[in-house]
């Protein structure tokens, strides 16, 4: 049987896993052969999440992470580890990446690149490398993934195509727990198909955004929009608190207006109005500052090279930038409604 009947039946395959109420929760005897064996690099908050629901789904899964702490919680169940990035290639079908930017690092584009592409990374094994498919979770530029999407095509062989899709997510810490993310999906639509049932192990939704590049380009928009909303509903909170309006009662018109959005509804940043976010303790946890200002920059480095104008990037940028500088980078980035607005808790 040539390769390509190979893949066309694996795609059928998958197509009708994807569709049956099975498909978040499948056991080893749902998993096509060629989606067995997953890799997973990148323990970090989303990563290891992410990991653990592939487990919880019947997935053998190897990891790796440069945090041995990280990779001691997974090999103390049993779960296998590996040294490198390339040593994960050596047991998996499929690879998936999921890396935060580091410290000493602006842009976890960089880290990816060497993920991939350095000593000991994991298409070190040139042709002879072992997976199918790489999926980067990761949010970086789209100049990136397409730069990396390349160097994983060049491994490929004439009996055996090595592809990759750019796949970064939606939903936070809390989806990752849940298995409720949302997946954007950049590459082939084929390789997409045939991963669907992946993405559904660790995520409700997937959309298919187009060639590569495109999902990392769904991402830095979603987030630049999203931190703007977070600005625009701070400001319009600190407004009503000094014009003598409770936050709670302007929530309420808010959520039951034209203005109505995320931010206010499911996200809330005035500390005692809503229940369940970082908010409601003391900005612990959820989505960084820190993470926030990487994903600003982002946009707008891509805005910037597409001769675009886009000042409330630029805007929303510098002001995650301060607060990351004013001792915040940690905190959720909700936060700027206390440490920049000056906004008053709800009595």
């Amino acid at each position: 049987m040539t390769i390509y009947r190979v893949r066309s039946k694996l795609l059928s395959i998958c197509n009708v896993i994807s569709s049956s109420s099975f498909a978040r929760f499948s056991t080893s005897s749902h998993i096509p052969p060629l989606l067995q064996r997953i890799g997973f690099v990148g323990l970090g908050n989303m990563g290891a999440r992410m990991a653990n629901n592939l487990i919880k789904a019947g997935y053998d899964v190897a990891v790796h992470d440069v945090n041995p702490n990280a990779m001691k919680l997974f090999s103390d169940r049993g779960i296998l580890t590996k040294e490198s990035p390339f040593e994960v290639t050596e047991a998996s079908d499929v690879v998936i990446t999921m890396l935060p930017s580091p410290k000493h690092v602006r842009f976890s584009s960089i880290q990816v690149l060497d993920v991939y592409e350095g000593p000991n990374g994991l298409l070190q094994g040139g042709k002879q490398s072992r997976p199918w498919l790489f999926i980067d979770s990761s949010t970086i530029d789209p100049q990136t993934s397409r730069k990396v999407s390349e160097a994983v095509s060049d491994c490929s062989m004439e009996d055996k195509k090595v592809s990759m899709l750019d796949a970064p997510v939606s939903g936070g810490v809390m989806a990752a727990e849940t298995a409720t993310l949302t997946f954007m999906v950049g590459g082939s639509e084929e390789a997409y198909l045939a991963a669907k049932t992946l993405f559904l192990s660790m995520g409700k939704n997937t959309v298919y955004c187009g060639p590569t590049g495109t999902g990392s380009a769904a991402k830095i928009c979603n987030n630049l929009a999203m931190g703007v909303s977070m600005l625009g509903v701070s400001e319009a909170f600190v407004l009503g608190q000094s014009l003598g309006i409770p936050a709670d009662t302007l929530t309420k018109i808010i959520n039951s207006s034209s203005a109505r959005c995320w931010s206010s509804d499911s996200y809330n940043p005035v500390p005692g109005v809503m229940e369940g976010v970082p908010a409601s303790r003391k900005y612990d946890g959820g989505f960084s500052s820190k993470l926030m200002a990487k994903d600003l920059k982002l946009a707008a480095a891509s805005a910037q090279e597409s001769g675009l104008k886009c000042p409330l990037t630029q805007q929303a940028e510098t002001i995650f930038t301060e607060l990351c500088d004013d001792g915040h980078a940690m905190k959720d980035f909700s936060c700027v409604f206390r440490h920049y607005y000056s906004g008053k808790d709800e009595l």
